[in-house]
């Protein structure tokens, strides 16, 4: 998997905030937003191909939370992250 070019995180008054860069990727009528851990996630991973399980090693190596709960998370993360059209795989 690998998140398309033209998305780019920001912080804005303390949300992380998905933007597309370029009009032809901005609909108005989504904002990605992002929790911490989330967007923890995106800036390890920007540029770089990942696997589901990748990202279940980088929260269980960064935050007190076990495989288990880490994999529910990313599931959830993945497939919100699809419906939006923000990655490819």
């Amino acid at each position: 998997m690998r998140l398309l070019e033209g998305f780019v995180l920001r912080s804005i008054c303390g949300e992380h905030i998905v933007t597309g860069e370029g009009l032809a990727r901005v609909d108005f009528s989504k904002v990605i937003s992002l929790n911490p851990s989330a967007a923890y996630l995106w800036e390890q991973i920007q540029d770089k191909d990942f696997t589901a399980d990748d990202l279940v090693a980088l929260l269980t190596a960064r935050y007190d939370v076990d495989a288990e709960r880490a994999r529910a998370d990313v599931d959830k993360l993945l497939a919100s992250w699809r419906e939006a059209g923000v990655m490819a795989e």
